[in-house]
């Protein structure tokens, strides 16, 4: 089993949501990494998360290409 540590406290089971610009050519470019701290999981949607990439990515035009997958570590 994987172990990692976030602000310095073990972390078990954490989730993460990888972010792609899919690239038929150079293949898919991962563009960001969001770790999810949130307790109450009913409050993650499918909008909340494509929130947060809004607020890094600033290109526009590659909004509707992102696409996200769920990883649990």
């Amino acid at each position: 089993m994987l172990h990692l540590t976030y602000s310095n406290r073990l972390v078990e089971n954490m989730i993460v949501y990888e972010f792609y610009l899919p690239d038929k050519e150079k293949g898919d470019k991962l563009v960001g990494i969001l770790p999810e701290r949130r307790n109450r999981k009913e409050r993650v949607d499918h909008e909340s998360i494509m929130n947060w990439i809004r607020t890094i990515y600033d290109n526009n035009k590659d909004m509707n290409n992102i696409f996200y997958i769920q990883v649990e570590l």
